[in-house]
């Protein structure tokens, strides 16, 4: 995890730019939005070229946007999507994986134009987001067993690659939760004074090679069935080549980091369209 510890810097960096900012008129309620997103999620990284044209699945999230001033605002959010990939085009390794992904994020925005209701504000406008964000994924690969029965397995409990194996000491057991930097753009509409929608389009940087589980080299069936709890299955997802690669033969690049991307189409609710109706009644009490 060591790292990862850049990404509390950004957290850091976040809060710090937002503080000297002025808030806009009106109360929280009014400041703020409920946000709802639907959209897709890929993967990039070894076993697609690090291409963002991957395979796409359905993701969505939901958040709480409170805006500071006319062009700052802050996001805090989670999602839920998957990302996989396969080269069963590819005999040499036929490598494949899928993995559910779950990530919570806080985010600043920054608006190119005023936005608002004002009489100066801007009903559109472009913007750009970055932050930090904690992610869980879990990746897993489809096992045919003898009586070809289809299953699917996870892999980090698998150790494929050896980690934590007398040969490869300094292969540790990868973490399954990890922080990620979120970046992107987009732009938002304001339709009324209750609703707005926005499109964007973000990517995730990641400090682990392991969102795929493939990062470094084979390391063969014998070290795995010898020291891996179910070392005949970890052996056979470790290397599901037509022919066996042999020790040493890379697996994967160490040398970069799997990403994941996140698009979406939002709609904003203003809170005090939510929740306005409970300050109405305190006043008539």
């Amino acid at each position: 995890m060591g790292r990862v510890k850049g990404g509390w810097w950004l957290l850091w960096a976040l809060l710090l730019a937002a503080g000297p900012l002025t808030a806009q008129e009106g109360d929280l309620l009014s400041r703020s939005e409920v946000v709802l997103q639907g959209g897709g999620m890929n993967y990039l990284g070894d076993l697609n070229d690090q291409s963002i044209a991957g395979e796409v699945h359905a993701a969505f999230g939901a958040g709480v946007r409170c805006r500071i001033d006319k062009r700052w605002s802050v996001r805090l959010a989670g999602a839920y999507g998957s990302v996989s990939a396969s080269e069963d085009w590819l005999p040499a390794r036929n490598l494949s994986f899928r993995s559910k992904v779950y990530e919570g994020a806080l985010m600043a925005e920054f608006d190119f134009r005023p936005y608002g209701l004002g009489a100066t504000d801007h009903r559109w406008t472009p913007y750009i987001f970055g932050g930090v964000a904690v992610f869980h994924f879990g990746p897993e690969a489809e096992y045919v067993d003898p009586q070809g029965q289809r299953q699917w397995v996870p892999l980090q409990p698998l150790h494929t690659e050896g980690q934590g194996t007398t040969a490869h000491q300094d292969r540790r057991p990868y973490p399954l939760t990890q922080l990620a930097m979120p970046f992107g753009v987009g732009v938002r509409c304001r339709l009324n004074k209750n609703f707005s929608l926005a499109a964007e389009y973000g990517f995730r940087k990641t400090w682990t090679d392991y969102l795929d589980d493939v990062s470094t080299t084979y390391v063969g069936a014998e070290l795995l069935q010898a020291e891996v709890a179910d070392g005949a299955l970890a052996a056979t997802m470790a290397d599901r080549s037509a022919t066996p690669n042999a020790i040493g033969i890379k697996r994967g690049d160490d040398s970069l980091d799997d990403w994941y991307s996140y698009f979406c189409v939002s709609v904003g609710i203003n809170m005090n369209t939510l929740f306005g109706w409970m300050r109405s009644k305190r006043c008539r009490n």
